[in-house]
């Protein structure tokens, strides 16, 4: 990272070496801009996206470009805006599964725990209930190993190490089969099964109903559901377990979301007329996002000779962009490694247009991301959530650093669980606190803990 980080002072496009292969950083904002609204001449491509494609296919994030634009409008309706509306319940619901066992004092893994969250909300959108417990902990501990192998996959320009029988690249076969088994089951499941609203629902019907020229095959819906399972559930894993990371480092941001969810939720769960009145809590996922963005490296290929910034490249060259070197840029935003979300409030005077664009969690132009709309929702409804019933706080000693793999964040994050309020018996449901009831012995208030018993929180 710290490398990325100095690439700026070299120039607006740098070359690199890659062992024997030759790349381009383009590291100015426009220039990335640039490239990414012509993706005809900077094509998905490179080891990244031909590692991608081995195990995800030819689905909507890898595919050429030729083939975007039918698979996109296919699967846009299942994100439009309005769509996504729909799904804030089911969101809050899982919110509020994942966190109702947790107890006071209790150390647990956050980035596990998100990952669960993640899965279940995904699983739901993309199959309904068609993922029972036990297949949706096999994708997990699938997606953690696949993970963890993928990235040195997609840098190393070599096949052969992967194809040695070590340890690793067992774990990471076995990982991959098994993902790809329980998908296959559950499209085998549901071609017998009653039709149903959901994203395989509008996949096997376009299998079914197609014409001769549109028509998606068996082996697209498999590598559409892969696609939208892996892209969909650890980015936003990593980015809710980043969020509870950085507000406990933050603890008066952390106060200022905390009194934002009591005064709009009221111990509830978030409703689709809240999220435009979570505004905080947003613009902390916001400001995550540019902090500790999960996708941090990218590459594309150029299809033809081209310019950029007055040097000629080469066709078939590739051409790298990071939104974290772009978000960490002092030129586009100063402190970058301040976390401070009032740079996104609304009307806040931090933020210029040109931060805006410089802004690239999700990318831009028609490869933009397709699920940037639910991904916000869904992390700020489970932040709002949990953190109205409790406060995650990191352990005692050093706070370790996301490690980079093919996403960045933390793998592993222990945090200790306090509850925020405690609630009389006899509270309506409504408002009733996930955090268990305890017994509370009189105890001296220290100041710096105000609000810690939920008498000034609440």
């Amino acid at each position: 990272m710290a490398f990325l980080n100095s690439l700026p002072a070299r120039g607006d496009l740098v070359e690199l070496r890659l062992g024997p292969l030759r790349a381009w950083m383009v590291c100015h904002p426009e220039l990335v801009h640039r490239m990414l609204m012509d993706p005809r001449t900077f094509d998905k491509g490179g080891s990244q996206y031909d590692r991608l494609r081995a195990l995800m296919g030819d689905g909507l994030v890898t595919c050429r470009q030729e083939a975007h634009r039918r698979q996109r409008t296919l699967l846009q309706p299942d994100f439009r805006a309005s769509r996504v509306a729909d799904y804030t319940q089911l969101m809050g619901e899982e919110a509020e599964s994942v966190c109702r066992a947790w107890r006071a004092g209790q150390r647990i893994d956050v980035s596990a725990a998100m990952m669960a969250l993640t899965t279940k909300v995904t699983s739901r959108v993309l199959l309904s209930d068609s993922l029972d417990d036990a297949r949706a902990a096999q994708i997990r501990r699938a997606l953690g190993t696949i993970v963890r192998g993928l990235f040195v996959r997609t840098v190393v320009p070599v096949d052969a190490p992967f194809r040695l029988p070590t340890p690793a690249n067992r774990r990471y076969r076995r990982a991959v089969d098994r993902l790809h088994a329980v998908i296959d089951s559950v499209i085998t499941e549901r071609r017998r099964s009653t039709p149903r609203d959901d994203v395989l629902g509008t996949l096997l019907t376009a299998a079914r109903d197609g014409g001769e020229d549109a028509a998606v095959t068996e082996q697209e819906v498999h590598d559409q559901l892969i696609t939208l399972l892996i892209t969909g559930v650890e980015t936003t894993a990593l980015c809710m377990a980043s969020a509870f990371s950085l507000l406990a480092q933050h603890p008066e941001t952390e106060r200022h979301l905390h009194s934002e969810v009591d005064t709009v939720l009221d111990g509830r769960r978030p409703r689709l007329d809240d999220l435009s009145r979570l505004t905080y809590t947003r613009s902390a996922v916001t400001e995550t996002l540019r902090h500790s963005p999960p996708g941090w490296l990218f590459t594309r290929v150029t299809t033809r000779e081209t310019e950029l910034a007055g040097r000629r490249i080469p066709r078939g060259a590739t051409v790298l962009y990071s939104p974290y070197l772009l978000h960490h840029d002092p030129a586009s935003f100063p402190d970058p490694e301040l976390f401070l979300p009032e740079r996104w409030l609304p009307g806040s005077e931090r933020t210029t247009a040109a931060q805006h664009r410089a802004m690239l969690p999700f990318a831009t132009g028609s490869r933009k991301c397709i699920g940037d709309t639910f991904a916000m929702a869904e992390a700020t409804v489970a932040v709002a959530t949990i953190s109205g019933h409790w406060r995650l706080r990191h352990p005692p000693g050093p706070v370790g650093q996301p490690r980079p793999a093919v996403t960045l964040g933390p793998r592993s994050l222990p945090m200790i669980c306090e509850p925020r309020s405690r609630i009389p018996v006899g509270t309506p449901p409504r408002t009733r606190s996930l955090a268990p009831r305890t017994t509370v012995t009189s105890r001296t208030q220290d100041p710096r803990t105000a609000g810690d018993n939920g008498v000034d929180d609440a």
